[in-house]
């Protein structure tokens, strides 16, 4: 199982939320786990055959821990441009953005997805152990804005629909082309007889597919349908833990690891989502720490020698001088390779450096390289 995951699982099972479908994960073996504060499961069968699944055919992961807020009303731009990174302006109806919330301190709220119904209506789609934290803190600045905010979490489910054969399988339950809905954009139609579904081409895999969004009671029976138009393409129900090996591979930042409260989205290699055309929550502080270069990057590493890199493992240079830390590290399922992410002086920051990583006392050499790894 990926340390990634197992870091994120709590002791505590009391309170754990459920989702939807919970009771389904449990009936399908799933192996099932506190993740975010919800009852999760982190693998049905083998994490390798999982990921391959998805990269090679059709997978679906039940991702309903994840949070939805609406903002809507005339300073819903207002609000939404003001609390997150990216150039809300570009956005027309029917499109999505991946974003940040800044804090005030010069690292980072949350990540999220911001999807524009129309001129009036936001949707933004945030972390699950965010949730409340989310909330709070738009809704803390909300006050000198006046949008309507609220908070939908509880009321809809999220299926993610990935891999090469995901848009053929999910054609067979819509009138939508689904063809003619491009990267980071989405509609709402009738999807397996459920109206206003939100069908968005969005996912945490990089292979291709949608995230379809339903309201809780449509849960089972979208599920059913999917996997009923899935048979003959091998579709599975696929785990979080290759979940996580599957967007490490793509180099996708995980918040709480290789994101947080303290780095900047500079410093994190996010500026392409961090524009200063409009102000934003401290963005003079970015914007300064773009034009002076950050003093440490987030750079994807390969491992040269033998061994498997973890979530807080140090970074070291040749004498064993601690320089950094691995954020996210896993065992490359398609790569047959060891490939991480970690901060590391900006200096060591180009693709080919070597940096050494400390795993049980030893160093542990590596190359740093360019991302995607996949």
């Amino acid at each position: 199982m990926n340390a990634v995951i197992l870091h994120s699982m709590s002791s505590e099972t009391a309170n754990l939320k459920s989702t939807a479908l919970s009771d389904l994960h449990i009936s399908l073996g799933a192996k099932m786990v506190p993740f975010a504060g919800f009852n999760m499961p982190v693998l049905y069968t083998n994490l390798i055959q999982e990921h391959h699944t998805v990269r090679n055919e059709v997978g679906v992961f039940d991702v309903s821990h994840m949070g939805e807020f609406y903002v809507e009303g005339p300073k819903a731009y207002d609000l939404v441009e003001y609390v997150t990174s990216n150039d809300v302006s570009t956005l027309s109806d029917g499109r999505v953005q991946y974003s940040c919330l800044p804090n005030e301190n010069g690292g980072i709220v949350d990540d999220l997805l911001v999807y524009r119904v129309n001129a009036e209506k936001y949707l933004l789609v945030v972390n699950a152990g965010n949730i409340d934290k989310d909330f709070a803190w738009i809704s803390k600045h909300n006050e000198k804005f006046g949008a309507t905010l609220s908070n939908h979490s509880d009321q809809y489910s999220l299926l993610a629909v990935q891999g090469p054969k995901a848009t053929a399988t999910l054609q067979k339950l819509t009138s939508v082309n689904l063809s003619e809905i491009p990267y980071y954009h989405f509609t709402i139609g009738e999807m397996a007889g459920i109206n206003d579904v939100i069908i968005s081409n969005t996912g945490y895999t990089g292979a291709g597919g949608f995230e379809i969004y339903i309201k809780n009671a449509d849960a089972r029976a979208m599920w059913d349908a999917i996997f009923t138009a899935g048979a003959d393409a091998g579709i599975k129900p696929i785990g979080l833990g290759a979940r996580d090996t599957l967007r490490l591979e793509k180099g996708f930042c995980l918040y709480g690891n290789d994101i947080d409260d303290t780095t900047s989205p500079i410093e994190a290699g996010l500026g392409w989502i961090t524009k200063f055309n409009h102000p934003f929550i401290n963005s003079d502080y970015h914007k300064q720490l773009k034009e002076n270069k950050p003093s440490k990057k987030l750079v994807g590493f390969k491992l040269i020698d033998k061994g498997i890199p973890r979530q807080h493992y140090p970074v070291c240079d040749e004498n064993g001088n601690p320089i950094g830390e691995v954020t996210s590290g896993t065992m490359s399922p398609t790569l047959n390779e060891a490939i991480g992410l970690a901060y590391v002086p900006s200096s060591l920051s180009t693709a080919g450096s070597s940096i050494f990583i400390e795993v049980r006392g030893k160093l542990l050499k590596g190359e740093v390289c360019k991302l995607p790894f996949f």
